[in-house]
């Protein structure tokens, strides 16, 4: 039995893929390295709940993926609408992560691996939740796959 490495693996693989991400950590949502020797912009994972449903396991997983804040110190680049800062480059970089990952389960490579979403994820955007100011998206997905274990 090893659904646990293998989602995770899978998970982390194609984020490691993606050009939006530099590091993938796991854990606890305190485990996070803030102390600005992580590589940012990061998706940080954490298995919520487990759940046995007759020959399938479901897995219950927190995605965040985030990017520190950089404000700009120049008065004359400043954008009413925008700000004069990169939130908004973050929320898009790291939307489109979030995306690839669902769209993975939906009908990609993770699909076709039989690892199937259970519901319609929803993302929440954050903002200045951490000691660095960060932002991003957290989005809760629920994934099933195939329980392999032996009952003889």
């Amino acid at each position: 039995m090893t659904q646990v490495y293998d989602i995770l693996d899978k998970i982390k693989d194609r984020l490691r893929e993606n050009p939006n991400v530099f590091s993938v950590t796991f854990g606890d949502i305190s485990d996070i390295d803030l102390n600005k020797t992580t590589i940012f912009p990061l998706t940080h994972l954490v298995i919520n709940n487990v759940e046995f449903v007759d020959s399938v396991i479901n897995f219950e997983i927190d995605m965040l993926s985030m990017d520190i804040l950089d404000i700009s110190k120049k008065d004359a680049e400043f954008d009413e609408f925008y700000g004069n800062d990169n939130l908004i480059d973050i929320y898009n970089t790291q939307l489109q992560v979030v995306n690839d990952i669902i769209q993975q389960f939906r009908r990609g490579g993770l699909f076709a691996q039989n690892y199937q979403l259970l519901e319609n994820p929803i993302a929440n955007p954050f903002k200045d939740r951490y000691e660095n100011i960060l932002a991003g998206w957290e989005v809760g997905i629920r994934v099933s796959v195939s329980n392999d274990i032996s009952i003889c």
